[in-house]
């Protein structure tokens, strides 16, 4: 991006020295291939643990996804959290889900003015559903409240359209301790902290091979040879022909996102809530940033296309949940790839002696790379084998073209379930407000006119109920509750 309240381009100086290109021979304790949020975060804290750490990117430092989001954090996976209890146990899934809560407190300690200047952090996300979703919502709340003692905050209609003035909404969950940053300015700010704490970091240095073999690892680049003990995989879907293998069990997604022209006072009157909001389905994803202008994330491929032509489907998809903006002007429009695994869970652990990954974050968040950075250091460094509560979700292989193929179209159906879906609730609440405004006028005319009103009406496919049957009318002077006798059905005969 090139404007200045979501990037960090601006202002850095091209000759820090992780923008040198590796050209000479190094031994290391740790390589870090990927200069992205985990590999970062991994040379960071290898290197404040007394360790050598080098990492190689083959272009720069956050060109791609990680560069290139709308810096919401909170903790959780992309995984639902009832799957993820079903796929390890309720006691496993506390413990993945107090990783990503240390992962989000990570972000949240690093992400302060005083270490990164110009963050520019904002409290609160909120997640909305696009259907009326009471009772699972509450069951939701219930476990993360109660089994994950995470703070989170039920929202009724009312309130959630209080501050998104859209009838597209429903419910919301309300998570107060998440926050925002500047994306671009984190993982820029990231490697300067990195390097400040020992790490070197190589731009425009691609490996070219890997050997895996012995004690010592061996990496090959276009100009340079490096050992290493521990070599860590960070590449994401990037990691090229060396690790072809391991980029294949990864699906990548093409997420694109626009940056708006300043809106003025007509922005807040629509959106008043000063956080970032996402759907419950995964399609939309915006935030306010410097004051009036939005920032919305929507349209996604398993193709790599040009940004810009995805401008005016955002700009489509802003009118249309929120008609009252209009055709909003855009100032950019960005994209970036992110590796997402087939079982939903980011890919954290060692693959074999002193070869470690911290790859599949798409649709994560980056308390997850946040995580995989401190657990994969630490774990090298100290031992801790925590990385172990990942080992269920082992590498699968995406599908290659057919998997990227299926994949789009499983996002068109499940984009047009969730439109249909939306329609349908929408229709329904609609309905039921129409009825609700002809019970009020008829009963307002009742009262006007002295008369009681009709009775309530049934709901459809009620049973009419049906009245119990009159008492026989007794013929006079007759018992109107004679019934027939013992004598009358005394069997004929009986007495002889």
């Amino acid at each position: 991006m090139s404007e200045t309240s979501t990037s960090a381009a601006d202002g850095l100086d091209a000759a820090t020295p992780f923008r040198n290109r590796l050209a000479f021979d190094l031994d290391v304790d740790i390589c870090v291939v990927g200069a992205g949020l985990a590999g970062l975060t991994v040379a960071r804290e290898a290197a404040r643990l007394g360790a050598s750490v080098a990492v190689l990117e083959g272009r720069q430092v956050g060109w791609n996804a990680s560069g290139h989001h709308l810096g919401t954090v909170l903790p959780g996976f992309g995984l639902p959290i009832s799957d993820v209890i079903e796929r390890v146990g309720l006691d496993d899934a506390r413990e993945l889900w107090a990783l990503s809560k240390l992962g989000a407190d990570y972000v949240r300690a690093t992400a302060t003015e005083e270490l990164i200047p110009g963050i520019a952090m904002s409290e609160g996300a909120l997640e909305v559903s696009n259907v009326d979703a009471g009772e699972s919502l509450v069951s939701r709340l219930q476990i993360l409240a109660e089994d994950f003692a995470t703070e989170v905050e039920g929202w009724h209609v009312d309130h959630v359209r209080s501050v998104l003035r859209t009838g597209r909404y429903f419910h919301g969950i309300y998570f107060p301790k998440a926050f925002q940053i500047d994306g671009r300015k984190y993982v820029h700010g990231l490697a300067a902290l990195a390097t400040r704490a020992g790490a070197r970091i190589f731009e425009e240095t691609p490996v070219v091979s890997i050997d895996f073999s012995g004690i010592r690892k061996r990496i090959v680049t276009p100009s340079a040879r490096l050992r290493a003990t521990h070599i860590v995989l960070a590449g994401n879907i990037h990691l090229g022909a060396p690790l072809k293998r391991l980029s294949d069990t990864l699906l990548p997604v093409w997420r694109y996102a626009a940056l708006t022209e300043p809106l003025g006072a007509g922005l807040g009157e629509a959106i008043a809530f000063p956080g970032s909001v996402t759907d419950s389905d995964g399609i939309d994803h915006f935030r306010i940033v410097g004051g009036d202008r939005l920032l919305w994330a929507s349209p996604e491929t398993t193709w790599g296309a040009r940004p810009k032509r995805f401008g005016a489907a955002v700009q489509r998809r802003i009118a249309t949940v929120f008609p009252q903006l209009g055709k909003v002007p855009i100032s950019d429009v960005f994209g970036g790839a992110v590796g997402v695994t087939v079982h939903g869970m980011p890919q954290i652990g060692q693959l074999r002696k002193g070869l470690w990954v911290a790859s599949g974050f798409g649709r994560q968040g980056l308390n997850t790379s946040a995580l995989a950075g401190q657990l994969i250091a630490r774990s090298i460094l100290w031992g801790d084998d925590r990385w172990r509560l990942f080992s269920p979700f082992e590498l699968v292989w995406a599908g290659g073209t057919t998997g990227r193929v299926a994949g789009h179209f499983i996002s068109l159906w499940s984009r047009g379930a969730s439109s249909a879906a939306g329609v349908l609730a929408r229709y329904r609440e609609g309905a039921r407000a129409k009825e609700r405004r002809r019970e009020a006028r008829l009963a307002e005319a009742n009262l006007k006119a002295g008369t009681r009103g009709p009775p309530p009406r049934r709901p459809p496919g009620a049973v009419r109920p049906v009245p119990p049957p009159a008492p026989a009318v007794a013929e006079e002077g007759g018992d109107p509750y004679r019934g027939p006798s013992q004598e009358s059905e005394r069997i004929p005969g009986a007495g002889m």
